[in-house]
């Protein structure tokens, strides 16, 4: 025989150990941003008592030259990745490919890109193409480079989620009488997207640092600018370290919002 309880006696208790847990919820969060404020403000001391001090003043004058680089940043990183897309989706696809043909082509794309320095790519679109006639803007061989060579990574990434689409759903459809592109099209493709769009995500967070690297051809994005407000101050360090917290926060920003 069960021991009797008191009407509402499981509310009560569920409600007890909700509130418990919503008070560890708020107690952790509140632990966390103090100590992301205490480790900040350590910082910011570290370098404030450096040999000669952080000059506060040359940030504030500086701080909205540098920051247009960001636009410049963001717009060469949106652009790079919509092209990288399209050069994956090519890239899985042929590498899906029966044909041997289009399964080379992609294959050593792939290799090749993944085999060699994303800086040796850039200067290679800028200056190696306009020794055999292929003169290329600045800011179009940054993006170029950009998008060839993660069209390559996200390859691998694409491939993946075609497979990853059960197979099953193709073989029921090619049962049905649908041709294989019809298949592909408006079957296996969507699926895929919605499976590899966090890994995109990712890709596009990683592009925004590594954008900096277009500097090197005079793109002027925000780590050119961060230089170039530097070097004749000699101020690199408050430039650098004021480059590198816009990337920080923009990183941030994209990774909470994806």
């Amino acid at each position: 025989m069960g021991l009797p309880t008191q009407p509402g006696s499981a509310d009560l208790i569920l409600g007890e150990v909700r509130r418990a847990h919503r008070r560890q919820r708020v107690s952790f969060r509140l632990q966390f941003i103090a100590t992301w404020v205490v480790l900040i403000l350590g910082l910011v001391a570290i370098l404030a008592s450096g040999r000669r001090g952080f000059d506060l003043e040359f940030v504030q004058e500086w701080a909205p030259f540098i920051l247009s680089g960001a636009t410049t940043t963001v717009i060469v990183s949106l652009v790079s990745i919509v092209v990288a897309v399209v050069l994956a989706g090519l890239g899985a696809l042929g590498r899906l490919s029966t044909n041997p043909i289009l399964f080379g082509v992609a294959s050593l794309y792939v290799s090749l890109v993944r085999g060699t320095p994303l800086i040796v790519q850039i200067f290679f679109a800028y200056l190696a193409l306009a020794e055999v006639g292929i003169v290329l803007p600045i800011l179009v061989a940054g993006i170029s480079a950009l998008a060839f060579n993660y069209g390559a990574y996200m390859t691998e990434v694409f491939r993946a989620g075609i497979q990853a689409v059960p197979r099953g759903q193709r073989e029921a459809a090619q049962a049905l009488g649908m041709p294989e592109r019809f298949v592909m099209r408006r079957i296996v493709l969507p699926q895929a997207i919605r499976i590899v769009v966090p890994a995109i995500g990712n890709e596009f967070i990683a592009m925004i640092k590594d954008s900096a690297l277009i500097s090197t051809i005079g793109v002027t994005e925000l780590l050119w600018r961060a230089q170039a407000a530097g070097r004749p101050q000699v101020r690199i360090f408050e430039a650098l370290v004021f480059a590198a917290l816009v990337y920080w926060v923009l990183t941030m920003i994209f990774s909470f919002a994806q």
